[in-house]
Parts: C-alpha cells; structure tokens; sequence
C-alpha cells in the first residue's frame, strides 16, 4: 500500500491543492492581498497559493499527529531581514493557517483536539489516494 511517506512531498502537495479545489473549499477574501508573515516581503503571486497551503497543512498534520496554530506558525516562518542586523526567524501570520484549519475542519478532513488538530479519516484518505496517484 502506498503511504504519502513514499511519494515526493511537493507532488503530492500538488496533487491534493487540485483536488481541495475541486471540492469547492472556500478562500478567505483576504488572501492573495496580504502577506503570510513578517519575514515576506510581499503577498504570494501564486493564484492557487491558499489551496496548496491547505494541501501542505494537512500534510504536515498527517505527518505530525495533533498540530496546533503555533507550531505551523513556526513551520511557515522564515528568516526576517533587519537591514544591517542580523537575521532572526520570523514566525507565519496565524490568521491565513487558522481560517485554512477551520476551512479544512469545515469540510471534514480535520478533527478538533482539545491541543490543535488531528486529521480524521476522510482527510487520510484523501492523502493516501493522492499518494496512490502520485505513484
């Protein structure tokens, strides 16, 4: 059987961006016109940025067990330049990762835990279909 651990994980991000949009998720009005954190230094230019980013979410929850807002804040971060100061990390701006868990939890592909977000068996299903076709 073939797992999203045998699949190389941009394909599979890919895979299941176009099929979250298919199923007709819905995108926040504000995405696409704001920044996904301090270290960016401008919106994504990518049209299908917020269902790759739902792909790339419920990944890293599949991967990851219970994943809470904080922790894909840190994941999504990067380094934030400070002119002639050095670089520090910069974690992700939470809002655009909480409405892509509560969309995605919408939908039913994510579980509420009482310490972040588990994926339920639809959403591994999903994955693992994806992983199948990728193969």
């Amino acid at each position: 059987m073939v797992t999203i651990y045998d699949v190389d994980p941009n394909k599979l991000i890919a895979k299941v961006a176009e099929k979250l949009k298919s199923m007709k998720i819905s995108k926040p009005d504000f995405v696409g016109m704001v920044k996904t954190g301090a270290h960016a230094s401008r919106p994504p230019h990518d049209p299908d940025f917020w269902y790759s980013r739902c792909a790339s979410i419920l990944r890293h929850i599949y991967v990851h067990d219970v994943v809470g807002t904080q922790r894909l804040r840190r994941h999504y971060g990067g380094r934030k330049r400070r002119g002639v100061r050095p670089e520090h990390h910069a974690p992700a701006g939470g809002s655009t990762i909480r409405k892509a868990m509560q969309e995605l939890e919408k939908s039913g592909l994510l579980l509420k835990e009482q310490a972040g977000r588990r994926i339920s068996p639809k959403g591994r299903q999903l994955l693992d279909n994806a992983a199948k076709e990728c193969m």
